[in-house]
């Protein structure tokens, strides 16, 4: 039956996997979800298409929101003893992913983030019509999230940095690039492993709230990366930041938020397809 590991045939992969110890379910059937096709027409005439990208704008909208305004707390404050501290950042954006993945998870996927779209277009998980109109959102609401902040007080947003994604002094755009990058495989990855139909299958004894560790592996990449890019990993949430405080060093370093991200969006993607669940050889593909 198409899924399991028995169709695996190319050299030692013929053997089916070893299961941890008191695996029960380890020989549970799924039934893996067909491929989205490129272009899906249809999906212009559903309700559930357009509120699905509203719905990846109001969270985009929100995370911006609390996480800006929670950077900006941070920066303003002459005694970083009195604010949350970096970790307390990491937690914000953390917390946030976790909390609204949660809420739309159910109507849009929960992406809120076009490196996610972007890896789970190239996994066949979405059109390319969902994947584009998603992004376009993503960034509408992001742009809108930043905005938001710096009406409370645009002086004090500007002077403290906007909350924009810049490779801090002492580092190359090579280590930003590469932290982008690596940053956003790690989410990605972990993305498609919460959300993998043979684990749910196969580990269905074991509940697991896929929103945790998605919003626990941002939580630890920020924690690792904010002393270098301040942790962008999510284009939209780069440029909604960028627009708003709009100074020549965000703009400067904007394309690594964009080409990391996606790089390590597309590197996540391949590895889970290939290695983790080797889709490409299994027998009817």
């Amino acid at each position: 039956m198409e899924g399991k590991e028995e169709d695996v045939k190319v050299g030692a992969n013929k053997f089916s996997e070893r299961m941890p110890l008191g695996t029960s379910a380890q020989g549970k059937d799924y039934k893996e979800a067909p491929p989205a096709p490129l272009f899906e027409a249809g999906e212009l005439h559903s309700w559930s298409f357009w509120r699905a990208g509203i719905a990846e704008f109001m969270a985009t909208f929100l995370f911006l929101y609390i996480t800006v305004l929670t950077v900006m707390g941070y920066s303003r404050s002459k005694s970083k003893c009195n604010t949350v501290g970096v970790q307390g950042i990491a937690w914000a954006f953390g917390g946030m992913i976790f909390a609204l993945v949660y809420c739309t998870a159910g109507i849009s996927g929960g992406h809120i983030n076009p490196a996610v779209t972007f890896g789970l277009f190239l996994a066949r998980k979405l059109s390319l019509t969902r994947a584009i109109y998603y992004v376009v959102m993503q960034c509408l609401g992001a742009i809108c999230g930043a905005g938001v902040v710096k009406g409370f007080q645009p002086s004090l947003y500007a002077s403290n940095g906007g909350g924009a994604n810049v490779v801090a002094h002492g580092y190359t755009k090579g280590d930003g690039l590469g932290a982008e990058i690596v940053g956003t495989f790690i989410l990605v990855y972990v993305v498609f492993s919460a959300t993998d139909a043979k684990r749910n299958a196969r580990d269905s004894h074991v509940p697991i709230l896929a929103p945790l560790p998605i919003g626990f592996a941002v939580f630890l990449v920020h924690l690792a990366t904010i002393p270098i890019t301040g942790t962008g990993i999510n284009p939209a949430r780069s440029l909604g930041a960028a627009i708003i405080y709009n100074k020549d060093h965000a703009w400067d370093d904007q394309w690594i938020f964009w080409v990391g991200p996606f790089i390590g969006a597309a590197l996540a993607a391949l590895y889970h397809q290939v290695v983790i669940r080797a889709i490409p050889f299994k027998s009817g593909n």
